[in-house]
């Protein structure tokens, strides 16, 4: 090989070794669970958090981080892939809403008991008048939901709470969802999420899931999703 051949060899093969090293760099990565896979028990046991977490949410990780190249959303954080979402492949879509929805689902759950407080506890009482009375709405929507999918509490741009649901991995920051809005609280009723240690009873994890709310985190998505609003 010439020696102008060989040096541009070289350069092209050194270029394309920087767009491999930043594309690693770029890749999506697993968090790190807040708390250990036992920690929510008796309510979700730790071989379901350990399956959930471990296969489940790495496997949408893994797949978002192949379905990346060449679709337009490389280098983009999570969150603007998913608020635009209509732009891009089922394989992103899916897999991005599944490292989403699961990194946020992680963190409204705690092994520590909390309470509805601050501005969301006020602002629950006047859209339900209560929170059980939100509780129930909340149940209702997460139990009805036809196959998989996720059931939210969300903050409209209007400043109005509102339950709804979702199908898939799709989540109401998404601009394919017909209501979409800010998520303060995210329930998984994938049978993935609950079929263990509940089996057909999805009711039954759902009541399950208040005993681990953290509504601390809630709080803080709430007053988040006020100034986003």
């Amino acid at each position: 090989m010439k020696r102008k051949s060989f040096i541009a060899s070289l350069a092209l093969g050194l270029a394309a070794s920087k767009t491999v090293l930043a594309r690693m760099a770029d890749a999506f990565t697993l968090p790190k669970l807040p708390y250990a896979f036992n920690a929510l028990e008796p309510h979700i046991d730790a071989e379901t958090m350990e399956i959930h977490y471990s296969r489940h949410h790495k496997a949408y990780v893994d797949n978002l981080n192949k379905a990346l190249p060449g679709s337009g959303a490389e280098g983009k954080s999570l969150e603007e892939i998913i608020k635009n979402v209509s732009k891009y492949s089922t394989a992103i879509r899916n897999n991005a809403g599944g490292h989403w929805n699961h990194t946020f689902f992680w963190e409204i759950l705690s092994p520590k008991a909390t309470s509805p407080n601050g501005k969301l506890l006020k602002k629950i009482q006047e859209t339900f008048k209560s929170v059980d009375a939100m509780k129930e709405e909340f149940n209702k929507a997460a139990a009805g939901r036809f196959g998989s999918g996720w059931a939210w509490l969300i903050l409209q741009k209007n400043g109005d709470l509102k339950i709804i649901s979702t199908a898939n991995q799709d989540n109401p920051y998404m601009d394919v969802v017909e209501t979409q809005g800010c998520p303060i609280i995210g329930i998984d009723v994938w049978e993935h999420a609950y079929y263990l240690k509940y089996q057909n009873k999805r009711a039954d994890y759902v009541n399950a899931f208040w005993n681990l709310v953290n509504w601390d985190q809630a709080e803080k998505n709430y007053n988040a999703a006020l100034k986003k609003k």
